[in-house]
């Protein structure tokens, strides 16, 4: 979207300012349809933080995630209020729904960018292996 769903932003900033995860989201971005909860941010960061820290080849790669403000670029973009906007939602127990498959099987961990969803519904689609 050229133009953030205002909905859609109030949404990701309730979950931000209330610390939920149990709102259900599934949203159509270019290429795939992913479903699964909204996360806040910190909570998101903290639970890939702890993933990369229990690999070998990937626990250098924790610290970015796990140091508060960690990343070049910041997630929310400036409103003309005293808070901030969300740019970025967060999914955890994710999966991108591909035919009648749900992948990865056990849900993943996805940030996308507002601005690149298309459209979206309030609950966690299932998938059917029938």
């Amino acid at each position: 979207m050229s133009n953030p769903d205002g909905l859609l932003v109030d949404i990701a900033a309730t979950v931000e300012s209330e610390h939920s995860n149990q709102m259900p989201l599934t949203v159509v971005v270019p290429g795939a349809v992913i479903t699964g909860r909204l996360a806040p941010e910190s909570l998101w960061r903290e639970r890939v933080a702890e993933v990369l820290e229990a690999s070998e080849h990937l626990k250098p790669f924790a610290a970015l995630f796990a140091a508060p403000g960690a990343g070049d670029h910041p997630t929310t973009a400036p409103d003309p209020g005293p808070a901030t906007r969300p740019t970025h939602l967060h999914l955890h127990v994710a999966r991108i729904l591909q035919g009648s498959f749900g992948l990865p099987h056990t849900g993943g961990m996805y940030r996308i960018a507002i601005a690149d969803v298309s459209s979206w519904t309030v609950g966690d689609l299932s998938y059917s292996d029938q």
